[in-house]
């Protein structure tokens, strides 16, 4: 009999990816999409085999029924309050309201558990729900993956392919970025989904850089050598992204206004993993750093 998954935002490019990759596995999956989703995006789910399941509202008592039968829940669902708290929350409840044993939230991110509170908004609606999960008796797995690799390709203040510069913040010219493509963390999330043994977390990388790994790499790839920038300290980083915070009240409607782009590269320089768990299913290929410059 095949596994069940739940898959929640599978309309977004992480959830296609996840979905395709259960599908590849042979898994049975059923993906929960609203009437209001792209057709486009619903009719390429449907091509590769998901089972389909449009709902009205994301509230328990009509996604209750979508869950029972299923071994894992997994949420790759994005938004703000509304959709991380208040939407995974209804989800949640209803897993558990099912009967599935597994839950994997969409907490696809840096190491946040590590970043005091206020300094990525984003990330402190992931804590926020993250209470709520520790406290409800479902098995959760929540997998870090870093940064997503495709933000090389930017031009961020970390590789400024433009500007060709390479950004660094106090002594951290050495310092270790965790970056992961989106095909390789979908890769991993369908194989955790369907290993029942999974830790409450689970950190994994592509490839590890430094801003002194970059310079060399944009010599090598970019046919000249980028000038490598000292930006300050982290201190004076927090407080400026605070200042800019404070004085856009609209932002905090906005999923990416620009300070919360500044506050995620704040938190590269402020967390990485000690430890990577890339080996737990050896089949994997991963990518490297060079395909993603």
């Amino acid at each position: 009999m095949k596994n069940t998954i739940v898959v929640a935002g599978a309309t977004g490019n992480l959830g296609h990816s996840i979905c395709t990759e259960l599908i590849k596995a042979g898994t049975h999956v059923k993906a929960i999409v609203r009437d209001s989703s792209d057709p486009l995006k619903v009719d390429a789910l449907k091509k590769i085999g998901v089972e389909i399941i449009e709902v009205t509202q994301f509230k328990e008592k009509e996604l209750t029924p979508i869950c029972q039968g299923a071994s894992c829940v997994v949420s790759a669902v994005t938004g703000l309050h509304d959709v991380i708290v208040n939407a995974q929350l209804e989800l949640l409840h209803a897993a558990i309201a099912a009967g599935v044993p597994r839950f994997i939230p969409s907490d696809f991110s840096s190491e946040f558990t590590n970043i005091p509170e206020g300094e990525n908004r984003n990330f402190d609606l992931r804590k926020e729900f993250g209470q709520h999960l520790e406290k409800s008796s479902i098995k959760a797995t929540t997998i870090f993956n870093g940064c997503f690799a495709d933000i090389l390709r930017y031009n961020t203040p970390l590789f400024n392919v433009k500007g060709q510069t390479v950004a660094y913040y106090d002594d951290k010219a050495y310092w270790k970025i965790d970056f992961t493509t989106m095909d390789d963390t979908a890769a991993f999330t369908a194989k955790a989904a369907l290993d029942a043994t999974t830790p409450r977390y689970l950190r994994i990388a592509s490839f590890r850089v430094s801003p002194n790994d970059l310079v060399a790499l944009s010599e090598q790839y970019k046919d000249k050598r980028f000038k490598l920038v000292d930006m300050g300290s982290m201190e004076g980083f927090s407080a400026y992204n605070k200042i800019q915070r404070a004085q856009d009240s609209a932002g905090e409607d906005e999923l990416y206004p620009k300070w919360q782009q500044a506050q995620y590269l704040y938190s590269m320089f402020l967390v990485h993993h000690e430890a990577l768990d890339n080996d737990r299913y050896l089949d994997l290929m991963w990518s490297k750093v060079e395909d993603n410059i």
